[in-house]
C-alpha cells in the first residue's frame, strides 16, 4: 500500500517536535496494509539499535518494541525457563507468512491492540510491564493488561512511544498451558487462553485473550474449583466484552473460553498436586 499523503520520513534517533499527522514506524506491516489518509510524516524506529531481547541480572526479560516476531522466536529457542514453550506457541498464533514474521514487531502488535494479537496474549499471560516514553522524556510503566484497554484501544498518549515490555523472572519460572481456537484451519484466533502455575506458592493465573475485547488476567492463590473459575471469568468479562466479528460470535467465544479454562485448570491443577 502506497501512503500517498506521507511527505516525510524522519529518523527517530534525531528528535523533533511531534506534530499532527505523525506516526511511529516499526515494521510497518500494519501501516502499509491499508490507507492512512491522516498521516503526513513517519518517525522511523528502524535505526534505533535497541537490543531486541535483553536478560536482566534478576532474570527478567526485556523485549524491545522493535523486536521482530522472527527474532523473538529464535531467541526463545535458547531459553531454558519453564515458560519458554509459550513464546513459540504465541509466535505461531500469528499464522503469518515469513515476510510478516521478519518485519512485524512485538511493539506494533501490542499497539494495534487487536483482541487476537498474540504478543498481547504472551506478555499479558506472563505479567508483562510496558515502558512508555513521552515526548518530554517522561517515563511511565503500565501492565499489559492495563495498556490494552479495548479492541483497537490502548493507553498511549499522543506522541508517546512504547519502548519495551519486561517479563518478570518469576513469571518465566511458571509452568504454562496454552489453548487456542479458530473457526478456520489457518484463521485468526477466536479464543486464546493461557494458564501459568507459579512453582513457588502454587498460585494460578488464567489469561483470556482473542475472545474478549481486552486481555483479562485472573489470579488465584491456589488452583480454583471448576465452579469458582467459571464464576471468576463470568464476573470479570461483561456480556458486551465478548468480542464479535467474522472470526466468531460472542456466544461461541464465551463457550470455548470456559471450556479451555477448565482444561487448563485440570492440567495445571494436576501438576500442582
Amino acid at each position: 500500500m502506497d501512503l500517498n499523503t506521507v511527505t516525510e520520513i524522519r529518523d527517530a534517533r534525531h528528535p523533533a517536535p511531534w506534530r499532527p499527522g505523525d506516526a511511529w514506524l516499526g515494521g510497518g506491516t500494519y501501516l502499509f496494509s491499508e490507507p492512512q489518509p491522516h498521516l503526513r510524516r513517519l518517525v522511523d524506529l528502524g535505526r534505533t539499535g535497541w537490543t531486541p531481547v535483553h536478560r536482566h541480572p534478576d532474570g527478567a526479560l526485556e523485549i524491545a518494541a522493535t523486536c521482530t516476531i522472527a527474532t523473538l522466536s529464535q531467541y526463545a529457542k535458547t531459553l531454558t525457563d519453564p515458560a519458554a514453550p509459550l513464546f513459540e506457541q504465541c509466535c505461531r498464533a500469528f499464522l503469518a507468512s515469513f515476510k510478516i514474521w521478519n518485519m512485524a514487531t512485538v511493539g506494533g502488535n501490542l499497539c494495534n491492540a487487536l483482541p487476537a494479537g498474540p504478543m498481547t496474549s504472551l506478555t499479558a499471560a506472563l505479567d508483562g510491564e510496558c515502558l512508555l516514553l513521552a515526548q518530554d522524556g517522561t517515563r511511565r510503566r503500565r501492565r499489559v493488561t492495563g495498556f490494552v484497554t479495548g479492541a483497537g484501544r490502548k493507553d498511549l498518549a499522543e506522541g508517546e512511544l512504547l519502548r519495551s515490555v519486561t517479563l518478570p523472572a518469576r513469571a518465566l519460572a511458571c509452568r504454562t498451558a496454552f489453548r487456542q481456537a479458530s473457526l478456520y484451519g489457518l484463521g485468526r484466533s477466536g479464543v486464546l487462553v493461557i494458564g501459568a502455575l507459579d512453582p513457588l506458592d502454587g498460585s494460578l493465573a488464567v489469561t483470556v485473550t482473542a475472545s474478549t475485547v481486552r486481555p483479562v488476567r485472573l489470579s488465584f492463590p491456589l488452583p480454583p474449583t471448576a465452579a469458582a473459575l467459571r464464576e471468576a471469568i463470568g464476573s470479570a468479562v461483561a456480556d458486551d466484552q465478548w468480542f464479535d466479528d467474522i472470526h466468531g460470535l460472542p456466544a461461541w467465544r464465551r463457550h470455548m473460553t470456559f471450556r479451555y479454562a477448565e482444561e487448563i485448570r485440570r492440567e495445571l491443577g494436576e501438576a500442582a498436586r
